[in-house]
C-alpha cells in the first residue's frame, strides 16, 4: 500500500473509532440523561402508551387507565375514590407529571422496571405487549372510609398504622382532590390542576396533612414526657405523687406560671392523674427537671429529628428543639417549638402499644409482575426502642385511664380495651386562632393490638381545653379502630 492510501486508511479507521466510542458513550454513559430529558417526548410517549400497572388495595384496585382517543398519549390514569385515596396514591398526569406512590414506583407501574426483566423477556419472545407491574399497599379499606368520611368537611389528618408491623392502614387528608380530573392534556385538566394550587385555592387540597403537615402536638406530647420520665429514673410509681407545686413557675422566668386548663387537681398529681386530667404543670415540669438534652434524647427515640422516614412517600421531619429552659418545658407539653406530623404521632402511640418497640412505618406490602409473581416483597423492620416493655405498659395503664375517666371517654369501645390521649394545641400569635384538635389511641384485644391512631383537626369552635380533642377528634379514632377490629374478625 502507497503512502498516501496508508494515511487514508489510518484516517478512516480513526473515524470509524471515533464513532464507536461517541455511540457507546451516548448508549451507556447518556442513557439516563437523554432518558430523563424533558424534551425527550419519546419517553412520555412510551410511558402512556400502554395500560398503567394498579396501586391495589385490600386486593382490589383503585386505579385504572383509559384510552384518551387522541393525541400522542393513547392511556391515561383514572381513579376509584380519588379523593379518598390521594393522600396514598397521589397521582399521575400526562401534563403534570406524577407523586406520592404513582412517582415512586413508576417504573414499576409502566413495567420498565429491571424486577421485571423476565416478564418483559417472555412478552418480547411471544409478541405479547409490555404491561406494568402492581403496588400492593398494606392499607385497609375500611379504616381508610372512616377516616375519610369522619373528616368530612373538616380540615386535619388521620394516619392509623398496625403497632406490631408498623404497617400503615389509614392516611387521610381533607379536604382532598381527584388525581383523575387533570390526568390528561386538555385545557380542562389544566384549568383542574391551577385550581387546586395553593397561591388559588388557600384550603391546599394537593397537601398530605398526614404525612407533610406538621403541627404543634399540644397534650398529645406528654405521653413522650411521661415515658421520659420512666426511662430516665425521675419517677418510677405512675400512681405515686409527683413533686408539682401549683402554681408552678416556668424556668429563668420573672414568675410567669404555667397554667393548667381549668381548675384541675394538679398539685402534687401522680402521673396516671396527671395524663387524665392533662396537667400542664405537672409534665412542664417534668420537662424542666429533665433538661432539653434529655427530652430531645427520648423524642428522637420516637422517631422526632429525623429527616429519612419513608414510607415509601417521604414525611416532613417532626421536631422536637434544642431550646432554653422555658421553651423546652413548653415544649414537654407539645408547644413552643416542638412540631410533629400526625404519622408521627400515631408512630409515638403504636410504640407506646407495641411494648416500646417502634417498627419502620410502610404502606406497601409487595410489588407484582403482570403475571402476579412477587418481585419484591416487604419485610417488617424494627426502627428504635423508646421504652423498656415495663415502662410500655405504665404509659398503657394511664392511657386507658384517660379513655376510661379522663378526658378520651368519646373513644370508648365495647368489649375494647383502649388507650388514648387528648390534645389541644395552641395556634396562632397569642393563641388567637382556633386551636389544634389532636386525639391519638390504640386498641387492644385478647388477640393483640392491630391499630394505633392518630388525628389531628386544623381548626374547631369547641372550648379550648383538651375536651376539644376529645370532641372532635376522638370519635373520629374510635371509628377509625373500630374498622380495623371489624377487619380482624
Amino acid at each position: 500500500m502507497n503512502k498516501p492510501l496508508r494515511r487514508v486508511a489510518i484516517f478512516c479507521g480513526l473515524l470509524v473509532l471515533a464513532l464507536l466510542v461517541r455511540i457507546n458513550w451516548v448508549q451507556f454513559v447518556q442513557a439516563d440523561e437523554l432518558k430523563n430529558d424533558p424534551n425527550n417526548r419519546r419517553v412520555a410517549i412510551e410511558r402512556y402508551g400502554t395500560p398503567r400497572g394498579d396501586i391495589i388495595v385490600d386486593g382490589k384496585p383503585v386505579t385504572g387507565s383509559t384510552v384518551t382517543g387522541s393525541g400522542d398519549f393513547k392511556y391515561k390514569r383514572t381513579y376509584t375514590n380519588g379523593k379518598m385515596w390521594a393522600p396514598v396514591t397521589g397521582y399521575a398526569s400526562q401534563a403534570f407529571d406524577a407523586n406520592q406512590l404513582e412517582k415512586l414506583n413508576d417504573s414499576i407501574l409502566t413495567g420498565t422496571d429491571d424486577k421485571l426483566f423476565f416478564s418483559r423477556t417472555v412478552d418480547m419472545l411471544t409478541g405479547g405487549k409490555q404491561e406494568g407491574g402492581n403496588v400492593v399497599t398494606t392499607l385497609s379499606t375500611k379504616a381508610q372510609k372512616a377516616a375519610f368520611e369522619g373528616l368530612g368537611d373538616k380540615k386535619g389528618a388521620v394516619a392509623a398504622i398496625n403497632p406490631e408491623t408498623g404497617a400503615i392502614l389509614a392516611l387521610a387528608s381533607a379536604p382532598s382532590y381527584d388525581p383523575s380530573t387533570f390526568a390528561g392534556m386538555s385545557d380542562k385538566d389544566s384549568k383542574a390542576y391551577n385550581a387546586l394550587l395553593k397561591q388559588n385555592n388557600p384550603d391546599d387540597p394537593t397537601l398530605n396533612r398526614a404525612l407533610r403537615q406538621t403541627y404543634p402536638p399540644g397534650s398529645t406530647f406528654k405521653v413522650v414526657t411521661a415515658s421520659a420520665a420512666l426511662e430516665n429514673g425521675l419517677y418510677t410509681d405512675i400512681d405515686a405523687k409527683t413533686r408539682s407545686p401549683l402554681p408552678w413557675t416556668l424556668p429563668d422566668t420573672a414568675g410567669q406560671p404555667l397554667n393548667n386548663e381549668g381548675d384541675l387537681p394538679c398539685e402534687n398529681a401522680s402521673l396516671r392523674e396527671a395524663l387524665r386530667v392533662s396537667c400542664n404543670s405537672v409534665f412542664g415540669k417534668i420537662s424542666a427537671d429533665l433538661g432539653n438534652k434529655t427530652m430531645k434524647a427520648e423524642a428522637e427515640k420516637f422517631g422526632f429529628n429525623n429527616a429519612k422516614v419513608d414510607t415509601p412517600v417521604r414525611a416532613s421531619e417532626s421536631v422536637y428543639p434544642e431550646d432554653n429552659r422555658p421553651q423546652n418545658a413548653m415544649a414537654g407539653i407539645g408547644q413552643a417549638s416542638n412540631r410533629a406530623t400526625p404519622l408521627q404521632m400515631a408512630m409515638v402511640t403504636a410504640a407506646i402499644a407495641n411494648g416500646g418497640k417502634l417498627m419502620q412505618p410502610y404502606m406497601v406490602d409487595k410489588l407484582v409482575a403482570p403475571n402476579l409473581n412477587v418481585v419484591q416483597q416487604h419485610t417488617p423492620k424494627e426502627m428504635s426502642k423508646p421504652l423498656s416493655p415495663e415502662n410500655a405498659q405504665k404509659i398503657q395503664d394511664m392511657m386507658e385511664t384517660v379513655v376510661e375517666k379522663g378526658t378520651g371517654t368519646t373513644a370508648q369501645i365495647d368489649g375494647v380495651k383502649v388507650g388514648g390521649k387528648t390534645g389541644t394545641a395552641q395556634h396562632g400569635a397569642n393563641n388567637k386562632d382556633n386551636p389544634y384538635a389532636w386525639f391519638i389511641s390504640y386498641a387492644k384485644t385478647g388477640k393483640g393490638t392491630p391499630v394505633a391512631v392518630a388525628v389531628v383537626i386544623e381548626g374547631s369552635d369547641t372550648l379550648r381545653g383538651d375536651i376539644a380533642g376529645g370532641k372532635l377528634s376522638a370519635p373520629i379514632a374510635k371509628s377509625v379502630m373500630e374498622a380495623v377490629l371489624s377487619d380482624k374478625k
